[in-house]
């Protein structure tokens, strides 16, 4: 699991070290995770093929304990309950707000993912309709 660790990790800071020398808006660990996803796909011999077993392994454990990777993230909402009191509605409208916008774009996503592609029959019978 440590090789795993150490390219997650590698990706994270070259991630964080492109943020700042092209003053992206985008995070760092963002970027990183996109370098990561180049790398397995450039590396990787034929598409779709398996991830590297220590980075499987490594990626299997983190996903297994995510649930003590958000308990920072609720002790810093916590201990800023004094700006969420001040500021609930802007917060509940970003929330709602984005997660229609989420809802939006997944719908459209697969609507159009899934339509089934027109077959060549159909296509020549339509284009000749015109």
């Amino acid at each position: 699991m440590i090789g795993g660790f150490f390219l997650i990790l590698v990706c994270d800071l070259l991630g964080e070290a492109l943020r700042e020398m092209a003053h992206l808006p985008i995070p760092g660990p963002v970027v990183g995770m996109l370098l990561l996803a180049v790398l397995l796909v450039v590396s990787s011999p034929r598409p779709n093929t398996e991830l590297p077993p220590q980075l499987e392994r490594t990626a299997e454990t983190l996903i297994a304990n995510m649930g003590l990777l958000f308990v920072p993230a609720g002790v810093g909402v916590i201990t800023e309950m004094s700006v969420l009191e001040a500021e609930w509605l802007p917060i509940l409208v970003g929330l709602i707000g984005s997660t229609l916008l989420g809802l939006i774009a997944t719908a459209l996503t697969m609507h159009f993912a899934m339509r089934e592609p027109k077959s060549d029959s159909e296509s020549a019978v339509g284009g000749g309709a015109r």
